[in-house]
């Protein structure tokens, strides 16, 4: 039961706040007094709740005489968490997930416990047939089916075509795994694994990146003594490929515009072993302190984390940097599997995005010595936020080019033409766009 009211309350924030899960496990989790188990089944019905939150309530709208647009918010919650367990949890038994679910509802709302009790039954005597989504229309079926808003199944589908999109949408659908990037200042790969299979943790070297460990079953990760002491940090490969395409050398003089949390700044640092000068900017203050927290739990003494607005130009910082990152805000589109609620985006949070982007490259661009590297990121599929803003960008700019990717194995092609585009389904890990730019003039 205490799980389940746990679920229950990140559920509500995230709802009613309009709060992103990760957040709301943070804040919900902190206190709370249950073992690695139960916290793990929490997370697994909030997770999977809003991961499949339109498939949900297709589910009650087929079986409930009230539609789910018309349920009050707490028994929708309710009986979302209790349909997800009865047809997604095997590890869950049919009755207990009825029972438990009706006992939190007479908590919470006592009037409506026989109403949930009602639906679910429901769902169980129904359970063979129910699950399947019938529905004719290709856009339709695939949105009700994966849980995305219309308009981005369909933005896929014109762009990639229904296989491609479909293949992208169950990639979306699977739990993504746990990469470590090790601290070499501090430790080796093969150190640190030896040191986590003490913890009992699964450790898999990732071939391609040489700070890498993929990791299963390590849990209060921020608890772990070795997180503490600056031996790891967690980042997911895509990301870490920003510092490989980089490729900062010793005693460079680098600047990350965009850098909270922190994660691309740490890596490019510890790539250049503590040496030369590694500025970091972030518009707002909180994030300023993530990236410090992080900087002194590495033990990088070659970091200064400064509050700026990247859509600003910095007149003093123009011509002063041997490397300029611009990891711009974007839609979020390539790591649905980290943050759900991405899906539920509205085509409109986005029109702006491409100009806020191309402002922010136009700004980092400045920054750049001649023969100097601008690298270009975004965890985002959207060519409009990618290759179009690259594109622009290069033509009003003809004293930068495209150059190379050099050290890694991504995709060869495009790589030859400085720039990889990370799909889910093709690579298995996070959706990323990076192009690499060298000014010549």
């Amino acid at each position: 039961m205490k799980s389940r009211n746990l679920a229950y309350k990140v559920l509500f924030d995230i709802e009613k706040n309009q709060n992103y899960s990760n957040m709301a496990i943070n804040k919900h989790f902190k206190d709370c007094n249950l073992d690695n188990r139960d916290r793990g089944f929490a997370t697994e019905i909030i997770y999977g709740v809003v991961e499949n939150k339109i498939y949900l309530d297709y589910i009650i709208d087929k079986l409930s005489k009230i539609k789910s647009n018309k349920l009050n918010l707490k028994v929708k919650i309710l009986l979302r968490m209790g349909i997800y367990q009865i047809l997604f949890l095997d590890s869950v038994s049919d009755y207990a997930a009825v029972n438990e679910t009706v006992n939190l509802t007479k908590k919470l709302d006592n009037r409506s416990a026989g109403f949930v009790n009602a639906v679910l039954r429901n769902v169980i005597r129904q359970k063979e047939d129910i699950g399947e989504v019938k529905i004719k229309d290709t856009v339709d079926n695939l949105s009700t089916k994966y849980s995305y808003n219309k308009w981005i199944v369909r933005n896929w589908i014109s762009k990639f075509g229904r296989e491609f999109t479909e293949d992208l949408l169950e990639a979306n659908a699977e739990r993504p795994s746990l990469y470590l990037r090790v601290n070499t200042l501090k430790t080796n790969r093969d150190e640190l694994i030896s040191l986590l299979e003490k913890q009992d943790v699964q450790c898999e070297k990732v071939p391609f990146i040489q700070e890498a460990i993929k990791v299963n079953n390590l849990k209060n990760i921020e608890n772990n003594e070795l997180y503490k002491k600056g031996l790891f940090t967690v980042q997911d490969i895509s990301s870490m490929l920003v510092g490989k395409i980089l490729n900062p050398q010793k005693d460079a003089k680098v600047l990350d515009v965009c850098s909270a949390p922190g994660g691309k700044t740490t890596h490019i640092a510890t790539l250049m072993e503590n040496s030369g000068q590694v500025v970091s900017r972030d518009i707002f203050e909180h994030k300023i302190k993530l990236i410090q927290n992080s900087v002194n739990r590495l033990g990088l003494k070659n970091v200064d984390v400064e509050l700026f607005d990247a859509l600003s130009l910095d007149k003093e910082s123009i011509d002063k940097f041997d490397y300029v990152l611009a990891d711009v805000p974007c839609s979020g589109l390539g790591i649905i599997r980290r943050k759900p609620e991405i899906k539920y985006k509205a085509k409109e949070e986005l029109v702006d995005l491409p100009k806020i982007q191309s402002k922010i490259l136009e700004n980092a661009s400045k920054y750049v010595k001649i023969n100097g590297t601008l690298v270009y990121s975004t965890c985002t599929v959207q060519d409009c936020e990618n290759i179009e803003v690259v594109e622009k960008f290069l033509k009003e700019n003809p004293n930068y080019e495209l150059v190379p990717i050099e050290g890694i194995n991504v995709d060869p092609d495009e790589q030859e033409k400085g720039y990889i585009k990370i799909y889910p389904n093709v690579h298995g890990m996070d959706g990323f766009f990076i192009a690499k730019m060298k000014r010549v003039k």
